[in-house]
């Protein structure tokens, strides 16, 4: 298993994006389009882990998530999604800590991230800051993690 940190113009990038279009989480195809638009900061990145050259997982590393502007957390880690073969082999928790010592060389201190998972991410470090209104109307929680 291999985590890689990707921009555009990385050898995955297009592979990626085919992989997020076709998998069975329906906030793949949005991921693919901003992938596709490129809308991602220099310092932002898309996280991929491949196993045998094949794409089995995604996050992101960005400025903002789900969360309304109206709060100032920065930087998220978002889209965090594992192909349902390859669940249960820590894949999502490789790619997360692969992000934070990337967040942290680049100068942050706390990294943020939305969920309406119960128990998954405390389990990688991540403490509840609480319920927030999401940019879609919607709820979930805000964890955070200092570094």
């Amino acid at each position: 298993m291999e985590i890689q940190m990707i921009q555009k113009g990385h050898i995955l990038w297009n592979k990626t994006i085919s992989f997020a279009q076709s998998c069975s989480w329906k906030a793949g195809p949005y991921l693919a389009d901003c992938m596709k638009k490129n809308s991602f900061k220099d310092w932002e990145r898309v996280v991929v882990a491949v196993d045998n050259k094949t794409i089995v997982g995604y996050c992101t590393f960005s400025e903002r998530d789900e969360l309304s502007e109206e709060y100032d957390y920065s930087p998220f880690i978002g889209f965090v999604f594992v192909d349902e073969r390859h669940r249960g082999k820590r894949i999502s928790e490789k790619m997360i800590q692969q992000t934070l010592s990337y967040a942290k060389s680049i100068g942050y201190r706390t990294v943020y991230i939305m969920s309406g998972e119960q128990g998954l991410y405390e389990k990688y470090g991540f403490k509840k800051l609480g319920d927030f209104q999401t940019i879609y109307g919607t709820t979930d929680q805000l964890f955070y993690i200092d570094l």
